[in-house]
């Protein structure tokens, strides 16, 4: 009887380190307080900042889960709800059947740097698990890249660590 219970606790923790996390990420909203505010440059960055998460963490082995545009617009009630409000991203996440869920904010103080910030919240009990930031200098979209890697380096390592960014290639 001792044996079975034994093969049932290591059946049991196989499962639970082969089980794929799932994320769902939201669309980052621009917060934008220069004084040419939302350029369509500062647009399409932002529009490029979750696809560039998503394959980051698809590529660390994590499962990316969608969400609809159409139910992330309607849970938003205006600039910033989604960022301030976990329950209704979880609401999201939970109903897209995502263990997490980020939401994210490209925040651009200034013409010379941005801030990639993001909420970590777990679906199942609504608890935040990490608030990350990480900053760009100009709006290139190799440094937008390097800040989404970043970014994807403090998801992973308040999960599965087990992301590592792509070195950068060497000059010949």
């Amino acid at each position: 009887m001792k044996a079975l219970w034994v093969i049932f606790f290591i059946a049991l923790s196989i499962t639970q380190v082969n089980a794929e996390t799932s994320i769902a990420i939201l669309d980052f909203e621009l917060h934008d307080l220069t004084l040419a505010p939302g350029i369509p440059a500062e647009i399409e960055r932002t529009a490029s900042v979750k696809p560039l998460l998503e394959k980051e963490l698809n590529r660390a082995g994590y499962h990316i889960i969608s969400v609809p545009l159409a139910d992330q617009h309607y849970a938003n009630s205006g600039f910033g709800y989604l960022f301030d409000h976990d329950d209704v991203a979880v609401a999201l996440g939970k109903s897209a059947g995502a263990d997490y869920v980020v939401v994210g904010r490209l925040h651009k103080p200034s013409f010379l740097f941005a801030y990639l910030m993001g909420h970590l919240v777990r679906v199942n009990d609504g608890k935040l698990i990490g608030n990350y930031v990480s900053e760009t200098k100009g709006g290139d979209l190799k440094l937008t890249l390097k800040g989404v890697e970043s970014l994807a380096v403090k998801i992973d390592a308040d999960l599965d660590n087990r992301y590592t960014p792509t070195p950068p290639k060497q000059k010949p």
